[in-house]
């Protein structure tokens, strides 16, 4: 079988390695345009490997299409897309395109799908391999796969450790259907479900009056993207690694309860946050290091 891999970043690459250890026929690699001076690892990869590297700038071209028609494949394989594209491209491919989403379908439609699931206190989230349309993660399911969601995951131990390769595995599991004809195409219910776009700074910021789970919940949704942040005397802080702690304090919201060797805490809500590790500028750095460096103490506090 013909097959195109349509991704980016670290995933992507892990897509086209496995199916070329499996000795599948890959005949081009799309990926996202040149950013910077960090070469895309799944442009490395193709390039390595032999395989034709193309990078559209737009997919809403008859250009791209007759390009792709060239090719004569029987599947585009998306892995980790955020360009839209149209189903003009879409269907070139002879048994068209499978894509890999973040979420369980139609839960968390969007291009935040892991943040959301944690920044609202869900347990369980998963995956979804599905057949892309013209709409926004709309299309008819192919599978899915569940994973639990811990008490003290963020969104970066739930993508790497869980999401990432369980995803990888389930690109190939999908290739196997397809090419064995026992692929369904499971329409999803539209009036179900849920859309978030993106979680960006302006989601970020922590109130710390909320409870102290909700103010849990966002920091480590956030971790390590975009970043939870606060300020402290009108300077921008962003925190990282930290724990709850449940506290009957009567310490207002926001404020630094105590500087230990482990970090600060902060009162919120029905709790505390011992923060554990911040960014201050352009640094990231121990929260016993900021406490320091900035001379934090005791009854000072956070979001002024």
């Amino acid at each position: 079988m013909r097959l195109i891999v349509h991704g980016q970043q670290a995933f992507g690459q892990a897509v086209l390695e496995r199916l070329l250890s499996q000795n599948e026929n890959v005949v081009a690699v799309y990926c996202a345009p040149d950013k910077g001076s960090r070469p895309d690892p799944l442009k490395q990869a193709a390039e390595q490997a032999g395989i034709a590297v193309l990078q559209p700038t737009t997919y809403k071209t008859h250009e791209v299409a007759e390009q792709m028609r060239v090719l004569e494949a029987d599947l585009c394989l998306m892995a980790y897309v955020t360009l839209i594209v149209p189903s003009e491209v879409l269907n070139v491919p002879r048994l068209g395109s499978i894509q890999f989403h973040p979420s369980l379908l139609p839960d968390h439609k969007g291009p935040s799908s892991i943040n959301w699931p944690i920044i609202q206190g869900k347990t369980k989230t998963g995956l979804s391999i599905f057949w892309p349309d013209d709409g926004l993660d709309t299309g008819p399911i192919l599978l899915q796969e569940s994973v639990d969601i811990g008490p003290d995951d963020t969104l970066g131990s739930l993508y790497f450790n869980q999401l990432f390769p369980l995803g990888v595995d389930a690109m190939l599991k999908a290739l196997e259907m397809v090419k064995s004809g026992s692929a369904p195409r499971i329409a999803q219910d539209q009036n179900a479900g849920s859309y978030e776009g993106w979680c960006g700074k302006s989601d970020a910021e922590i109130d710390w009056s909320k409870p102290v789970d909700e103010v849990y919940n966002l920091i480590r949704g956030t971790n390590p993207q975009p970043g939870a942040w606060t300020t402290l005397n009108g300077q921008t802080v962003q925190i990282y690694d930290c724990e709850k702690r449940n506290s009957n304090s009567d310490s207002v919201s926001g404020q630094v309860t105590d500087c230990l060797d482990s970090g600060f805490s902060v009162a919120a809500s029905s709790g505390e946050i011992l923060v554990k590790r911040v960014r201050f500028g352009s640094e990231k750095m121990t929260a016993v290091q900021f406490a320091g460096s900035s001379e934090l103490k005791q009854g000072d506090s956070f979001g002024t």
